[in-house]
Formats: C-alpha cells, structure tokens, sequence
C-alpha cells in the first residue's frame, strides 16, 4: 500500500461567467505529489504541467498565485497524458490524501470531460488532511489553510505555496504529524461517482457519527421514501431508535431529524440530497448523537418552517 498525497493547481475562464466552458469551469494546469510508503516515509516525487486546451490565457487570479510562465505552459503535457503517467507512477494499491475534498473532485471533473473518468472508479475512500488536522489539534469544524497548519508546526519553508509540489510536500508533512488512531478512525468519503447498486451503496462509523451514502434514485421523493435513507439507527450501538420528528426540510437539498436510542439518548440526522452521475439524485445521511437541548431546537426550526409555508400558503 503506497499513500499518494497531491496537489492540484488549476485555471478558470479568464473572461468571466458568461464565457465559461460549464462542464470545466476550472482546468487543471498543474500536478504534484509526493509517495508515502505504508510507514509514511516519502519514497518518491512527481510533477507535471499540463497544457490548457480550453482557456489558453490565465484568470488574473491565477496569475496571482501560480507562479507558471506562458512558456512553461505551452510546453506542458495534454491532461490526459499526464494523468495516465500520474496513475501509472502512482501504483495500482495507492490511497489518496488531499488537503480537503476539491481536489478529486476537480481531478474527476477533468476526467470526465476528457472522457477518461473509468480510469478511476469511485466513490473513492481518502485522507483528508486538512481535516484530519482539525479533529486532532483544534475542533471538528474548523477547516485551516495549508499555511496556517506549516507555520503552527513551525516548518521550514522549503517552497512556494500554490506550487503543486511544494504542497504536496507541505501537505504530506502534516500528515505525518497526525497520530494512526486518527488517522484511520476518520477517513472521507469522496461521492462524484455515487454508488447505483444497492449493493454498492456505503455504511461507514465512525466515533461518534455514521454516515450511510444510498445507490441514486430518478428523484428526491423516492430517496426519501426507501426505508433505509429515513432509518435512524443508533450511531453508537445501531439499536433502532424511535424517532421525536419525521425527516422535514430546510430547502431543496437538506433534511433533519431527531430521535432517541434506547441506550444512547438523543441523537440527529441529516441527509444532504445531491445530484446523481445519471441525472437523478442520492442520498447522504449522517447520524450524530446529539443531546436535548439541540432537539429541541432542531424541533424550534421545523416549527419555524410550518409556520413560515402556512404564510405563505
């Protein structure tokens, strides 16, 4: 097993909006990684600039941040030449980690728009570093930036950040400063390529929360009607617990609950409904043990919600 940590630098349309490709808003000009053995020692290096094909001049911001010559570009390799030498450099028994979520999701994005997104099956398992800090050294839901996590450890500056590479290096360094047990009790889960078999959908636990990830549904009101997507078992124990409000929603996309397991107390769902690779949706639900206080209010905003549609009626 080797540990692929990457970094990605990427352009988007230099002309605003309206002229933007909409199937790749952002094109990606730069790869870097660095190879971890299972002892998270570095074991080797890889860098490649790609050649842009679909905006040829830089956004003013990227010209800000990435320091790569018109030259150097144009010298680059096509993307799906690159790609192809970064799986085959990579290994066939590699695990991705990234500094947050964007990373595969644009390095799919490009692929399928390139038409060479079956050289990477997903959903894909990962670390996500910049999440794994923030569980270990400060809370949950704090996301910092790669900087601010080199200079709390200290580290020498050896390279320019929003250089793919020398992130990749940053961003291995801090990895190996998480413990194991972290490391491996909160993994990610990266759903561009959402399961569609039943069979293929995914139970994950963690401590304290568990995330269940359904096959994709023709519509939101079929997720919400299999009984699997509404279940609230325990995130603890998996007892079936007795639910205090049935799922309702905020808006289009996010749905809550509350309940109670016999052995654990209160705990809240939620389920986030996102578009499907084939055009329907699936659903991805989270279950978090929670205490009194937060049901009720959690139960404060569904009212809220009632008496708002009522106005509205």
């Amino acid at each position: 097993m080797n540990y692929i940590v990457f970094d990605l630098e990427w352009n988007q349309c230099p002309y605003g909006k309206k002229r933007e490709n909409s199937e790749l808003p952002f094109e990606i000009i730069e790869i870097g990684a660095v190879k971890l053995n299972k002892e998270f020692e570095v074991v080797d290096k890889f860098y490649k600039v790609i050649k842009p094909s679909v905006y040829h001049s830089l956004h003013y911001r990227t010209r800000q941040i990435v320091n790569l010559s018109r030259e150097e570009l144009n010298n680059g390799e096509p993307f799906a030449d690159a790609v192809r030498a970064f799986f085959a450099w990579a290994g066939p028994n590699s695990f991705f980690c990234t500094w947050g979520s964007i990373d595969l999701t644009e390095l799919q994005r490009n692929m399928e728009y390139y038409k060479i997104l079956y050289l990477l099956k997903g959903p894909l398992h990962y670390f996500d570093v910049q999440k794994l800090f923030a569980i270990q050294y400060e809370t949950m839901d704090k996301r910092r930036s790669l900087e601010y996590a080199v200079d709390y450890f200290d580290m020498q500056r050896s390279g320019e950040f929003h250089n793919a590479l020398s992130d990749a290096e940053y961003t291995a360094q801090v990895l190996m400063r998480i413990d194991l047990p972290v490391i491996w009790t909160y993994d990610s889960i990266d759903v561009y390529q959402n399961p569609q078999a039943k069979e293929d959908e995914i139970y994950a636990v963690y401590n304290g929360y568990t995330k269940y990830i359904s096959r994709e549904f023709t519509d939101k009101e079929s997720a919400m009607m299999d009984p699997e997507v509404r279940s609230t078992r325990c995130c603890i124990c998996g007892a079936k617990s007795r639910q205090k409000l049935r799922w309702f929603s905020v808006n289009a996309k996010n749905y809550y609950t509350t309940a109670i397991c016999p052995n654990h107390g209160y705990i809240k769902g939620k389920i986030r409904m996102l578009h499907g690779i084939n055009g329907g949706y699936f659903a991805v639900k989270t279950i978090k043990v929670s205490s009194e206080h937060e049901a009720q209010d959690i139960a404060a905003k569904k009212a809220a919600i009632v008496m708002k549609r009522k106005k509205h009626a």
